[in-house]
């Protein structure tokens, strides 16, 4: 495992994280509360498990909250 640096929702972060999935956890989120963008690009939540992220990706990770 090795640390990659990336832009998170605008952010610069440093992670250990290889995968989308990976990211997700790292961050306390649950997968089927989420989209996730890479690079412009939508990954489907079937692909999170094998989507890889590499180094100065950008990243946008939308987080859905209910309420009423």
């Amino acid at each position: 495992m090795f640390d990659m640096k990336l832009k998170v929702n605008g952010e610069d972060i440093t992670t250990g994280a290889e995968t989308v999935e990976g990211l997700i956890d790292e961050f306390n989120l649950k997968p089927g509360g989420v989209a996730v963008e890479v690079n412009l690009t939508v990954i489907s939540k079937s692909e999170y498990g094998a989507f890889r992220l590499s180094e100065g990706d950008e990243v946008e990770i939308v987080n859905f909250v209910g309420g009423g």
